[in-house]
């Protein structure tokens, strides 16, 4: 089975790490030495390899360790993968023992990798991985997450949406033209055809934080002059905002997983879009240009893709669904094992519009999250975090689906 710190090179764009060039130099040419080194089944090799890479490792601040913390994991893990392709059956589990204490959590992974064949039946590697279903297990983990409370009343404030008559909106639209962009197709066309241009217009990088100006004509602009990206975080607002300046109702939702050991940063951006049309939201990925979809082709929302997956259901993604048209994406790996994690848990701005992450002075921003009862931290109801001098982070919880997915009056 193909190494597991190689895939991770490549979907580490997926990650939010703190900028530090110089290591990130290293971990890449590191990787390909371990990678190297794993192929010619050289395990002598690989440990000299891994005490170099330690030694820089552990002169990082105590901030970019937990950073880089599933870097670690991934080269253990493929010692380890080494070792028991050599029958080397006590330092793979060593090594596989290493990588879980780094925060290696994928027990699907480890289930179907075939490289850990020759250790799979020892008392020592089943007692490694039997704790990590509760955190690695993600299908396992969303089932449990299944139960919300439709009874919840706690007070919310309403989701509302900015005009497309908004002065930045109109000139969005205009500087774009984004009419033509979208066609003269159906509601669902428009919106698809709008998702692809993004898409295609900014590439995804997730290894950078996005510019401090966060709406979408600074953000494009800034990204042609510097030929840069932008995260998903990044790719979604800007796709909002692009969806709001034709009337098209949408909200940015963050996708998290539970991560109650709290070694899992990553999580991911999309937007819900209200198709009028359908009467409904859809799951729209400016990242990967993806949508999904039931096995008779009717466009699901996040709400109906959470659930399928839970009661393991069809689904399909969009053929040409892809990271930065370089990847094409498998519905198995986007959605039963990054989005499994990352629908543990959903947050949305109050009010979708402009701008509305750019940190102001007295510019405060309210979230609200839909909690599952199997969550462990369940309160306070509203929660508010100081930004220094620009503004409050207001969020409130709520365990009702049916306030948090409510259709636009």
């Amino acid at each position: 089975m193909k190494s597991f710190f190689f895939t991770l090179l490549l979907l580490a764009s997926l990650a939010t790490h703190a900028q530090n060039a110089a290591f990130e130099a290293f971990d890449k040419k590191q990787g390909e030495l371990f990678y190297k080194a794993y192929e010619q089944r050289n395990p002598q090799e690989y440990e000299k390899l891994m005490k170099e890479y330690l030694a820089i490792y552990n002169k990082l601040d105590q901030k970019e360790q937990k950073q880089y913390a599933r870097e670690v994991a991934g080269a253990y893990y493929d010692l380890s993968c080494t070792y028991s392709l050599l029958n080397d059956k006590t330092p793979a589990i060593e090594s596989l023992e290493k990588s879980i204490a780094f925060g290696w959590y994928n027990y699907s992974h480890i289930l179907q990798d075939s490289d850990l064949d020759n250790i799979r039946n020892e008392e020592r590697f089943k007692a490694a991985i039997a704790p990590l279903r509760n955190v690695g297990d993600y299908q396992y983990i969303l089932r449990k997450a299944a139960k919300y409370n439709p009874a919840d009343q706690r007070s919310l404030p309403k989701f509302t949406y900015q005009s497309a008559d908004d002065p930045n909106l109109v000139a969005l639209r205009k500087a774009f033209n984004l009419d033509s962009i979208a066609g003269e197709g159906s509601d669902v066309l428009k919106i698809l055809n709008l998702c692809h241009w993004i898409h295609t217009l900014i590439p995804h990088d997730g290894n950078h934080d996005n510019p401090v100006v966060k709406n979408a004509m600074s953000m494009i602009r800034e990204c042609k002059q510097d030929n840069r990206g932008l995260n998903c975080r990044g790719l979604a607002t800007v796709l909002n905002e692009c969806y709001l300046s034709l009337g098209i109702r949408s909200r940015l939702i963050t996708c998290l997983p539970k991560d109650s050991l709290g070694v899992d940063m990553d999580c991911h951006v999309i937007n819900m879009v209200f198709v009028p049309s359908l009467d409904k939201w859809i799951w729209v990925d400016p990242t990967f240009d993806a949508y999904v979809m039931n096995e008779k082709g009717d466009l699901l929302s996040i709400e109906e893709v959470r659930q399928r997956i839970i009661d393991d259901q069809p689904l399909i993604i969009n053929p040409n669904a892809n990271w930065n048209n370089r990847t094409s994406q498998n519905k198995e790996y986007y959605l039963f094992t990054y989005m499994a994690k990352n629908l543990y848990l959903l947050e949305c701005p109050v009010n979708s519009q402009y701008d509305l992450e750019t940190r102001e002075k007295g510019k405060d921003v309210a979230y609200i999250q839909l909690l599952p009862l199997d969550y462990f931290k369940q309160g306070p109801d509203k929660e508010e975090r100081l930004l220094g001098e620009k503004g409050r982070i207001i969020q409130y919880k709520t365990n009702n689906p049916a306030l948090f997915w409510a259709k636009p009056q």
